[in-house]
């Protein structure tokens, strides 16, 4: 069996040892934290600290910064300050890293007796720290121990927070304000978006909100936020791996405002309009906007199968779904008309009671103002359709060239419901492709898409006929 060691942990001092001449900036000394958030688990921290500083060499200690911090992307901004030397010291305060900064060194062990509690200290050496604890007590050696063990202090290179540490040159005496930006990892935001339906599917109100998860082992009181929308290319470094989210309790910010949005290069920026907390370990809920009667109209469309254009005949008949979407175009026309970030959109709509019930999801690119959202929400239940083909033949049989080939299909719809829909049937082709024969005229949607709009009466059906001449 693997040996086991339990132990209760006492520390000589209150807290760590400085190294010589080292300045602790607390995050007391903070006078401004500013966060600005990109969409790939990426932060730009900007934490601004003042204190008062004699002239000439100095250690800084900024305590507090982001556990996931990328050291190499630190910038100091500071009058008269010159930075020499920089070091993250990650190697933080806990049970396992103090003994393993006590091997080869002494450490006293007090030991209780089970039955009358008298304690007992002895004077025993840290061999290994490692798979296990190995202890040396006189001229033995002891793997399976419990008791306390009692550290006379703490290595000053053992930090109780994650701590960046700065050799500098001060040119002044005096207060100073210094900012230290940096990114960061474990910081991240998604938009998500919930619609209401009116009655007749003809308008949406919508509500946007934004999710931001803070895993980077600090908080951040009263900061500034701002989230960038779009893809920022970064240089992923080998070997780097960032945690999965675990679940982490929600906070939802009340009465939050809408967030101000701008144009930064090729990406589009939003300020909350005021300073939020973000703890560490917590996903916090803002506003990013509201919308109400934008315009909207519902579509059934049936989409067809590049696979089904392959040469060879289908014998049986082919039942199709037809899907639901809603679409609106955002311009301010229709009640919109603002660049709206990636996230997901889920709709709900009032039944005859009036209770609201959740009829779809569905995930939503970045969409810059005046172009179109569509949201596809699921399958019709009343609006069925069936494909079969009726006729087949190949062209060029035999022949040494690329194989065309000429099918015709029939498309019928059935519709259940008590009013007239249309159906949107858009057909995938592959190669050079004509239409030759039709029941009704198509559009030349793409170079690989024909669309007909098909009209199906109340309880009624309706069918769609055409040939077609495929050269893949």
């Amino acid at each position: 069996m693997r040996p086991t060691l339990a132990l209760t942990l006492v520390l000589a001092l209150a807290g760590p040892a400085l190294a010589d001449g080292e300045r602790t900036i607390p995050a007391g000394d903070r006078t401004a934290i500013g966060l600005t958030i990109y969409n790939h688990d990426l932060a730009l921290v900007k934490d601004r600290r003042a204190f008062d500083l004699d002239r000439g060499t100095h250690t800084l200690a900024f305590r507090e910064v982001s556990a996931r911090i990328r050291p190499e992307t630190v910038l100091v901004r500071a009058d008269g300050l010159r930075v020499h030397e920089q070091n993250f010291e990650y190697d933080l305060l806990s049970p396992q890293a103090l003994l393993r900064k006590y091997v080869g060194r002494e450490v006293t062990l007090i030991d209780r007796h089970p039955t009358t509690g008298e304690e007992k200290a002895r004077q025993v050496r840290v061999l290994s720290a490692g798979d296990g604890v190995v202890l040396q007590a006189g001229d033995r050696i002891e793997t399976e121990i419990s008791g306390r063990l009692v550290y006379p202090d703490v290595p000053a290179n053992l930090r109780d927070r994650p701590t960046l540490t700065m050799a500098v040159d001060n040119e002044r005496a005096g207060r100073q304000q210094v900012e230290v930006s940096y990114l960061t990892g474990g910081l991240s935001w998604r938009a998500d978006y919930v619609a209401e339906l009116n009655g007749d599917d003809s308008r949406l109100d919508v509500n946007g909100w934004v999710t931001l998860t803070n895993e980077s082992g600090v908080s951040y009181p009263d900061a500034r936020l701002q989230l960038v929308a779009g893809d920022v290319h970064v240089v992923e470094e080998a070997g780097r791996r960032f945690r999965t989210l675990g679940e982490d309790a929600v906070e939802m910010a009340a009465a939050a405002p809408e967030m101000r949005e701008e144009s930064l290069f090729e990406y589009h920026l939003y300020t909350l309009e005021r300073p939020t907390t973000i703890a560490d370990n917590q996903k916090k809920q803002v506003a990013l906007l509201q919308a109400a009667d934008v315009t909207c109209r519902k579509e059934y469309l049936l989409q067809g199968n590049v696979g089904e254009y392959r040469p060879r005949p289908f014998d049986t008949n082919l039942r199709v779904p037809v899907g639901v979407w809603v679409e609106a175009r955002n311009d301010r026309a229709s009640g919109l008309g603002l660049p709206v970030p990636a996230g997901t959109v889920r709709v709900y709509k009032k039944d005859g009671g009036g209770l609201l019930q959740f009829v779809g999801e569905d995930r939503l690119a970045h969409t810059p103002e005046n172009e179109v959202i569509r949201l596809h929400l699921g399958n019709a239940f009343d609006v069925t359709a069936e494909r079969r083909q009726t006729d087949y033949r190949r062209l060029n049989e035999g022949k040494d060239e690329p194989e065309r080939s000429e099918s015709a299909w029939a498309i019928t719809v059935k519709n259940a419901r008590e009013e007239a829909v249309t159906v949107r049937v858009r057909e995938t082709l592959p190669g050079d492709w004509q239409i030759l024969e039709e029941s009704a005229a198509h559009t030349r949607e793409s170079a690989h898409a024909a669309v007909w709009q098909v009209p199906v009466p109340a309880r009624g059906s309706a069918e769609l006929t055409y040939r077609v001449r495929v050269r893949p």
